[in-house]
């Protein structure tokens, strides 16, 4: 019967949850959705009966009724939590307000969410507890109490564990992960620099397959302290063509394209 009663509060209270909010918004009357809130403390008080009455009656305690005082406890520090998610993410569907914030996820602001987080189970289970106890001396038989002693200790344990878990993270905070920092820094490094521009590379891949620009020969005489380069010929690699008898130049040479016999003998 108890672990049914639990049940049905547990269906009962979203129910409640779901009607409260369609009248606030759907049906555009608030005052009656906050009424059919409010009426969500009631199952507790409800559960809380029933299970007195249980006692009462001779009943001998087990685990259904720690059970019963375990989620007393728990719905009275978590409802209210519950009901404010609700409410934020419905007015936000229906376009009547803007999206709830997310819980903190880094920084001081996480470690304070979790010690919120931390101080609603250590309530809960000292609600429990306390129930627990209730029942205890209403019972008033230490051979009787033992499933309820050991629905204390996991309420001490629950406790112990929230506590641990504020603290951890006050000591060691959490930290934003790095992961996009380091995409971001290491495509940064691989990004090539400002080099010559565009036609760089295959100008250098054109040199290097030539090999090293070649001197050409100028016409006329060669430059005082230096040899001219040899001529090229087609009748193959290696062989240069005979040497030929440099003419005169051009101001040596007769007006009428005969060789000016005064430059003939300054040669001799």
């Amino acid at each position: 019967m108890i672990v049914t009663l639990i049940v049905v509060c547990e269906v009962a209270f979203w129910v409640l949850l779901a009607v409260g909010l369609a009248l606030r918004y759907l049906a555009k009357r608030p005052r009656a959705g906050a009424v059919v809130l409010l009426c969500e403390p009631l199952l507790e008080v409800v559960l809380l009966l029933v299970t007195a009455v249980d006692l009462r009656n001779g009943a001998e305690p087990d685990w259904k009724h720690g059970l019963a005082a375990v989620y007393i406890g728990f719905t009275a520090t978590h409802g209210h939590y519950l009901v404010r998610w609700a409410d934020g993410h419905a007015a936000h569907l229906l376009g009547k307000g803007r999206r709830p914030a997310r819980p903190p996820r880094h920084g001081m602001a996480h470690t304070v969410h979790e010690w919120k987080m931390c101080g609603r189970a250590i309530g809960a289970a000292v609600i429990a507890a306390a129930l627990l106890q209730a029942a205890i001396w209403y019972i008033d038989d230490a051979s009787q109490a033992a499933p309820l002693r050991e629905w204390q200790s996991r309420m001490g344990v629950v406790a112990g564990i929230s506590l641990l878990i504020a603290v951890s993270y006050t000591i060691w905070p959490r930290r934003p992960k790095r992961a996009d920092e380091h995409a971001h820094a290491h495509a940064h490094a691989h990004e090539p620099g400002p080099g010559p521009g565009p036609g760089h590379g295959q100008r250098a891949e054109r040199l290097e397959r030539s090999g090293p620009p070649r001197p050409t020969r100028r016409p006329g005489h060669a430059e005082s302290g230096s040899e001219p380069w040899p001529a090229q010929s087609d009748a193959g690699p290696g062989r240069t063509e005979p040497e030929t008898e440099a003419r005169p130049p051009a101001a040596h040479r007769h007006p009428e394209g005969r060789a000016d016999p005064s430059a003939a003998r300054v040669r001799e």
